[in-house]
């Protein structure tokens, strides 16, 4: 079994007795350097009383041991509180042994219902999508991502019609149904006839309207307690509404198997089983409720957990507040372009070669953008660009350097094999993990490695939130994104000082190759990190 930072951290709290947690796990390289986890004095107090920690505790905690518990090797009070510190060869070689258990996302513990993921964004042309939707684009695909990594089912909705969406979608790498055959609206419809309100006016609505539904008996009943916008009491009702009605109820009663993720339903699926989340724009939000209770009022089995992930407004300085998504690529396209010339001192762009590098950098610039800021915040965006760099160490355009870096490195090593000047890999029981002293090292393992499965776990597990009360749920798609940069540049960090690949000496082979092995493991972890993202890994830049 892998060793879990979380598996961990409770082994810890539960040894202190009954009471809250109190241990936390050391982030820091400065506090790194003498303990990985604490237990504050101040806690401890409040626990104890007064008195120190009785040895017993402490003896209990030196032997911890457990499913996913990592061995510890001292644990002694300190000015700060109680300071553990683990067998760092020994965590080494568990994890850096058995790398793949630490790219796969933990299981998910609570039951997990099946997801309808709505982003009504996509129902227009690439030409008309504005920023703000654009945001709830790249949110939406991250969170397909991350809920089929952990084997949840999930249906993207609407399928794309718009001649010109799919390829700016391929573009900027977002996985999304294309066109598909139109669900029926007739029963829809005849419902929808049955609901109409009086039309005072009926030469005042717009072509393909059938009327308008009142929603205020609904409002009252079920959407003023879930949180509902108070002012939504009517619904103007479309044949494009129904259409997309009808797409949304199909998405639910399909059930049978998801061809994708190839998970059969269960015999009792239901629209019980289900949960709607509706990834709209701040400005989408309203119109959305209104949706959300008409599809109530026209279909009785419609799921009744509906959920809303609002996506606040981006601003983009020292552009107009008309600038479009394609607008806006061709700008980062065309500033990735300018520094890659400024770096190689010439002109890449009409290089075939180079023509797929400088689009995966300027959808990861984009997506960094986008994504490294909580979705339910305002989002500045700063189009100048100096934002435009493998130095500047927030970046998207950073990562992908450090991803080219580490491809390198293993390109150099199978080079110099090839060329007899170092042998081939060792079996992985033979390395000496004790060989692993530096302090980048171990912040590398324990801070990026170790904890990777727990980050996916908890970025999933925050969506499925649903039992909670109230129509908005969050979503923390922040947390890759700010992992990949600060292990870009923890790893940026250790590579610029220690050279890994040394003289072909044979007594220093063995340092060499567990440092190879480290860094094979930071590269997968990267890897899998970056397709949460839909980007996949570059080998130069």
């Amino acid at each position: 079994m892998r060793l879990g930072v979380e598996e961990t951290l409770g082994a810890l709290n539960s040894a202190l007795g009954a009471g809250g947690p109190v241990w936390f796990k050391e982030t820091h390289a400065r506090h790194l350097r003498a303990r990985d986890f604490l237990a504050p004095r101040r806690a401890l107090q409040a626990r104890f009383g007064d008195d120190q920690v009785p040895e017993g505790v402490v003896h209990a905690i030196v032997g911890l041991q457990g499913p996913g518990v990592a061995p510890v090797l001292r644990c002694a009070p300190t000015p700060a509180g109680l300071a553990l510190q683990l067998q760092r060869s020994a965590v080494f070689e568990r994890v850096l042994c058995s790398v793949a258990a630490y790219i796969e996302p933990a299981a998910l513990t609570a039951p997990t219902p099946r997801v309808v993921l709505h982003c009504p964004a996509l129902r227009g042309s690439p030409s008309a999508l504005r920023l703000s939707q654009l945001r709830a684009v790249l949110v939406a695909d991250h969170l397909a991502r991350v809920l089929q990594a952990h084997r949840v089912s999930v249906r993207r909705v609407p399928a794309v019609r718009d001649p010109h969406m799919p390829t700016f979608l391929q573009q900027l790498r977002v996985d999304w149904p294309a066109v598909s055959e139109k669900a029926t609206t007739e029963a829809l419809r005849n419902r929808t006839i049955a609901e109409l309100s009086p039309a005072r006016d009926a030469g005042a609505l717009p072509p393909d309207t059938l009327g308008r539904v009142c929603l205020k008996e609904l409002m009252e009943e079920r959407g003023r307690t879930a949180g509902y916008d108070p002012n939504v009491d009517s619904c103007l009702v479309s044949e494009d509404l129904l259409s997309l009605l009808a797409e949304l109820q199909e998405a639910v009663q399909a059930g049978a198997e998801d061809s994708s993720l190839g998970l059969a339903a269960a015999p009792d699926a239901d629209a019980g089983s289900y949960m709607v989340l509706h990834v709209v724009s701040c400005e989408e939000e309203f119109q959305q409720q209104k949706l959300d209770l008409l599809w109530w009022k026209l279909d009785h089995q419609a799921p009744l957990r509906q959920k809303h992930l609002v996506c606040g407004p981006v601003k983009a300085a020292g552009a107009p507040s008309t600038l479009t998504a394609p607008e806006y690529y061709e700008l980062r396209h065309a500033q990735v372009c300018k520094a890659s010339a400024v770096k190689h001192g010439r002109d890449l762009e009409q290089d075939p070669a180079w023509t797929e590098i400088f689009s995966i950098l300027s959808v990861a610039t984009i997506k960094f953008e986008m994504l490294s800021t909580a979705p339910q915040s305002q989002l500045l965006l700063a189009l100048a660009d100096s934002s435009i760099s493998t130095k500047g160490s927030k970046s998207g355009t950073f990562v992908m350097y450090n991803c080219a870096r580490l491809a390198t490195l293993f390109e150099g090593y199978k080079c110099s094999v090839e060329q007899g000047l170092y042998p081939t890999f060792p079996p992985l029981s033979s390395l000496d993990f004790s060989l692993l002293r530096d302090e980048g090292e171990w912040l590398l393992l324990f801070n990026s490695i170790l904890p990777f499965p727990d980050l996916l776990r908890q970025t999933a597990a925050l969506t499925l939130t649903c039992t909670a009360p109230g129509l908005h749920v969050t979503a923390r798609t922040e947390m890759v994104c700010k992992f990949l940069v600060q292990l870009s540049m923890d790893f940026s960090s250790y590579y610029n000082r220690v050279h890994i690949l040394g003289e072909p000496r044979p007594h220093l082979f063995g340092q060499m190759f567990a440092r190879l092995q480290l860094l094979r493991a930071v590269r997968e972890v990267l890897h899998t990190g970056l397709a949460m993202l839909g980007l996949p890994p570059l080998s130069h830049i």
